[in-house]
């Protein structure tokens, strides 16, 4: 293997939808090359953390019946009880939810966290601030997904933050998804809430990493004396 296929192995793909961004950074970064060189570096340093926001990289996601995979790179910023949105139809009483936090130097490309249905899409317009905050789960835009199981339903949401102006959802009502799938892209900065069947503990701490389709969030199955979790 030569080195320009080792470093070209090392450089994560673009998702598709990064292309124009890029593009318009790149063309910035030229015309200020023309205007004052400094500022085309800075202009160069923008386009390469432009690119790295849209970065698209392989995961390998766990596929056992019963995992539930992070949907999104960042930190676990909450870990609590809570109502879901009405429109997830999920009932009005307090479910298990974890919230995954996404900067603005995370990737951004949104994976379903099981194999399932997807049964319901639902998007509702709002305000744009600090995604990081309890209250950005109900006034901030969002859009929400359901996905169904033969033995659970889970909720979904994308939530918009304090420099997001566009959640993409690639998926569709009554589409079958697999686990770690991408569903979706957030631009720039948000959050990803979680919400899970009553009873079902996580196995994931606030503060921890979180990388999309990897890392595990719950078991479902959680009460089988086979499937157990230890904390290092």
């Amino acid at each position: 293997m030569s080195i320009l296929d080792s470093i070209q192995r090392q450089i994560p793909p673009i998702h598709k939808e990064g292309y124009p961004f890029i593009g318009g950074f790149a063309l910035a970064s030229l015309i200020l090359f023309w205007l004052w060189s400094p500022l085309g570096w800075i202009g160069t340093i923008l386009t390469v953390w432009c690119a790295l926001f849209f970065r698209d990289p392989v995961r390998v996601t766990p596929v056992r019946e019963g995992l539930v995979v992070s949907p999104a790179d960042g930190r676990v910023s909450m870990i609590t009880m809570a109502l879901p949105p009405a429109e997830l139809g999920l009932g009005d009483r307090p479910l298990p939810r974890i919230s995954v936090f996404m900067s603005v130097f995370n990737c951004h490309v949104n994976r379903a966290p099981l194999a399932g249905r997807v049964d319901r899409i639902a998007y509702r317009p709002g305000l744009f601030i600090n995604a990081e905050l309890d209250k950005a789960s109900e006034d901030n835009e969002r859009n929400s997904l359901v996905i169904s199981t033969p033995n659970a339903r889970i909720g979904v949401v994308q939530i918009a933050g304090l420099v997001a102006k566009r959640i993409v959802c690639f998926v569709r009502e009554g589409q079958a998804i697999g686990a770690g799938e991408r569903f979706g892209l957030i631009r720039f900065g948000s959050r990803l809430d979680v919400y899970l069947p009553v009873g079902t503990k996580a196995l994931v701490s606030e503060g921890q990493t979180a990388i999309a389709g990897e890392t595990i969030l719950a078991d479902l199955a959680g009460e089988d004396p086979s499937r157990a979790f230890r904390a290092n």
